[in-house]
């Protein structure tokens, strides 16, 4: 079988759709599939939006030609690889990782509410031709791939048949970082004191914001204490002017490559995550397998992974006081620090690279027989 991957990003690009493409293009040739992944994030980068979209969907209609099924990583990027293999009868499978038209509707069109209170509002014509477009998407493939509980019920509220989804959680991908001790690796990096981490896109809903306005609280009781930033995006001017302007010290480290991201995180002695929403976190699943504790909220798939006081520390979303408290308990406690350190390496062992693969290949190739 031969599978054309559709994505949006793919590496040196950072996030979920990005590492879980690169996963599969590298594991799934080892059973036998020929793999061929063209991501939009590489198609014309300097042309305008409406022809590089064009471009898109003329390079995945010349690969349809010769593929025997197309996997597209969201269903807005979706709608090239859905036409081509409706024009072309090929079989179309879906991956939803989130709810793109909330997405866009956050960053570009002034919508402040969370994906839950989203889900049961109308908004202008941009968001709702948007969100018409994931929902034709959704629908119209064989078969949706979601890796979470939370996923599924939000493609249920988009009207996809619930028979047709299929959760497959995410895989853990620690490359080499393992390999390395954590001394070493704040040596290679030039690190000192105490190291607090968080990943993402620079979106509103990760919640960087309220992590840099504790930063001053926090270096008051920890005066050796740093916040790194990975990941770039639309609120990266705002933050570092938020950072200036509160004097808090945070480093920006922008967008990196997946193994300096693992080098980062495994030398930290916290992994932060003040997420509004959230499909299902691959950092998360990193920080933990490296061994770092973790602190974030139950938004969104976040439940399905953690456990508060076992394999992390659960707090509010935007909960200044919850999130003072939590860190200072990490690093003054060190019975809780053990303790979720030791729950978090038995947990992720759940999320094996073998059974998402195996689980993945088995709803292609069942995808493919009946097409």
């Amino acid at each position: 079988m031969k599978i054309l991957i559709a994505t949006g990003i793919f590496p040196p690009d950072i996030g979920g759709p990005a590492t879980y493409s690169k996963i599969l293009a590298d594991e799934l040739p080892k059973l036998g599939v020929d793999v061929e992944v063209l991501s939009y994030g590489f198609v014309s980068p300097g042309a305008p939006k409406i022809f590089r979209y064009l471009f898109y969907f003329l390079k995945i209609f010349k690969r349809a030609f010769n593929t025997d099924l197309l996997y597209a990583q969201d269903p807005v990027f979706g709608l090239a690889p859905c036409v081509a293999a409706l024009i072309l009868r090929k079989p179309f499978v879906l991956k939803v990782v989130g709810d793109y038209a909330w997405e866009q509707g956050v960053n570009r069109f002034g919508i402040q509410d969370l994906l839950g209170i989203f889900l049961h509002r109308k908004y202008g014509w941009q968001v709702e031709f948007l969100r018409s477009v994931e929902k034709f998407v959704a629908s119209s493939a064989s078969a949706v791939i979601v890796p979470s509980q939370y996923l599924k019920s939000i493609a249920e509220k988009w009207g996809v048949n619930p028979q047709k989804i299929h959760v497959i959680y995410n895989a853990v991908n620690y490359g080499h970082a393992m390999s390395v001790n954590k001394k070493d690796l704040t040596s290679e990096l030039g690190l000192s004191g105490k190291i607090l981490v968080s990943i993402g896109r620079l979106v509103p809903w990760k919640g960087f914001e309220m992590l840099i306005e504790i930063m001053p609280e926090i270096s008051k009781k920890y005066p050796d204490a740093q916040l790194f930033i990975i990941g770039s995006g639309p609120e990266e001017s705002a933050l570092k002017a938020k950072n200036y302007q509160l004097k808090a010290g945070v480093r920006f480290l922008g967008s990196l490559s997946h193994e300096q991201v693992l080098k980062y995180l495994k030398a930290a002695d916290m992994f932060l995550l003040n997420t509004g929403y959230e499909g299902f976190s691959h950092q998360i699943l990193e920080a933990m397998a490296v061994g770092v504790p973790v602190i974030s909220t139950h938004s969104g798939g976040n439940r399905e992974i953690l456990k508060d006081r076992q394999n992390a520390l659960v707090v509010g979303y935007n909960d200044k006081e919850a999130w003072i408290r939590a860190i200072s308990e990490l690093f003054e406690n060190q019975n809780i620090y053990s303790s979720i350190l030791q729950n978090s390496k038995i947990d992720v062992a759940r999320f094996s690279g073998e059974n998402m693969i195996e689980e993945t290949l088995k709803v292609l190739n069942e995808v493919n027989a009946s097409s």
